[in-house]
């Protein structure tokens, strides 16, 4: 593994934390969201992971030559919206309410999205540690030659 693949794993690391720290405070922006531009309340999105590995020598040569997306490390492979059932709050003047009285609300538990907030803030705090690592060696290995 070079100096420079390091570099990049860390970095996919932290790319993907990014987003998903993007999706998180989304979700909670629209935590009381009833209307959507899809109709009906806003639904909880999730990001799911992908692994990049290459497979052989020959494709991890081929991206190193092309400049290619990188051989190994994480990236963000989609985005998914949670397809649990929404909360029903009694609110008969919401301009939402159905004929009941019950207003949908979004399936955002404010709860699971902080402890994903605290998860995922451990995640790239981990990526920035092992990026301070690498440059340490780096200038650990450039005052072994003088």
């Amino acid at each position: 593994m070079s100096f420079l693949n390091s570099l990049n794993i860390a970095g996919s690391g932290l790319t993907a934390s990014r987003l998903r720290m993007d999706i998180i405070s989304e979700n909670i922006a629209n935590y009381s969201t009833t209307r959507t531009q899809d109709g009906g309340p806003y639904r909880r999105k999730m990001v799911v992971y992908e692994s990049l590995k290459g497979d052989s020598f020959s494709s991890i040569l081929k991206n190193k030559l092309s400049g290619d997306k990188p051989t190994a490390g994480v990236q963000v492979s989609k985005i998914v919206e949670d397809d649990s059932d929404f909360n029903y709050v009694y609110n008969p003047t919401h301009p939402d309410a159905d004929q009941n009285g019950y207003v949908a609300m979004p399936n955002v538990d404010v709860t699971q999205e902080m402890l994903d907030m605290m998860s995922v803030t451990r995640v790239y705090d981990m990526n920035i540690n092992a990026l301070n690592s690498i440059k340490n060696m780096a200038s650990k290995a450039l005052e072994i030659g003088r």
